[in-house]
């Protein structure tokens, strides 16, 4: 019990320190990409996965889901993002014994070609076509995060996980490094299937950009989860084949106001899945929608985030295996 009160303890002091430095500060943080939400699944629930998510993608929301993968764990997934800007993402887990387990990701972010500009370039060409400032060269931005996450079941029922994490963005003009930490908590309380979630991500130093310093984006999340209705466990009303999910989670970012995320996911005897979810208090996303589809050990899931009637849409799509 001193174990599971130290860890709980030492979780709930750094989302203290997060909120405290928290506000509606937009523009204030950099590597915004960490803000994005990789894995298709749960993208399609609206972000909702602090709470649900228990296979290798709990690296991306909340390491102490790690603990709940029964053997070696793998998953891609792709991300057609605005303006030719493109993400891939990749992490492995493997249980360690009967109580921890440890987990690997990495993240590349492609931002595509960009002509460069000049002023002294603007005019005319030979041909009398006017030329906007082009010099004729390009660069090639890039971003990337590795990873490495280790999770402890302290009880049959708390399990707790921790993630270091090596940030690195190359805008070309000028280039940023730096290292940042997860923390998550996962509770299941033994009361049908009602779990609840802790998270903190990005947490540790600013990064150097030329002679500036910008602290990253660090967000406080809470996440409650559980089965409606479902073969067992159920909140509701048992069922034979199909279950329906309900999340929610509760987020704080670092330069923004508190956000909602809701999230559905409905099973049709562990085959096919139909995923909706709602995001509150965003400028541009709301509703999010997608599939999944498993079988036998391979899972594949796609999610559309709807962004308003100003940006298209961004489609996920991710591929796992489970080997149990």
């Amino acid at each position: 019990m001193k174990r599971l009160s130290l860890y709980s303890l030492l979780l709930f002091l750094l989302a203290d320190i997060s909120i405290l430095s928290a506000g509606e500060k937009v523009g204030t943080t950099s590597f915004q990409f960490l803000k994005l939400s990789l894995d298709a699944r749960s993208a399609a629930m609206g972000d909702a996965a602090v709470s649900t998510v228990r296979t290798s993608e709990a690296l991306y929301w909340n390491p102490a889901g790690l603990r709940r993968t029964n053997g070696l764990d793998i998953s891609t997934s792709y991300i057609d993002y605005f303006l030719d800007v493109n993400m891939y993402s990749g992490c492995a887990s493997l249980p360690l014994g009967q109580s921890s387990a440890i987990g690997l990701f990495a993240v590349v972010v492609d931002y595509g070609t960009i002509e460069v500009t000049d002023a002294n370039h603007l005019g005319f060409n030979p041909d009398w076509t006017y030329n906007p400032g082009l010099t004729g060269d390009l660069i090639h931005p890039t971003a990337s995060v590795f990873g490495v996450s280790f999770a402890h079941s302290v009880t049959d029922r708390l399990t707790f996980g921790v993630t270091a994490k090596y940030l690195r963005e190359d805008l070309a003009v000028a280039k940023g490094s730096t290292i940042s930490f997860d923390g998550g908590l996962l509770y299941e309380t033994g009361w049908n299937s009602l779990r609840f979630g802790l998270s903190i991500k990005n947490f540790g130093p600013e990064v150097t950009f030329i002679k500036e310093s910008y602290p990253v984006p660090e967000t406080f999340a809470v996440g409650i989860s559980a089965y409606l209705f479902s073969p067992d466990e159920a909140l509701l009303m048992q069922t034979r084949s199909q279950s329906l999910l309900f999340s929610y989670d509760l987020s704080h970012p670092r330069d923004y106001d508190q956000q909602h995320h809701v999230g559905l996911e409905y099973s049709l005897g562990e085959f096919l899945f139909l995923r909706g979810g709602y995001k509150i208090n965003f400028d541009e996303e709301g509703l999010t929608y997608g599939f999944g589809v498993k079988y036998n050990n391979i899972r594949l899931d796609y999610a559309y985030d709807r962004f308003g009637g100003t940006l298209p849409g961004v489609h996920r799509l991710s591929i796992g295996y489970a080997l149990n």
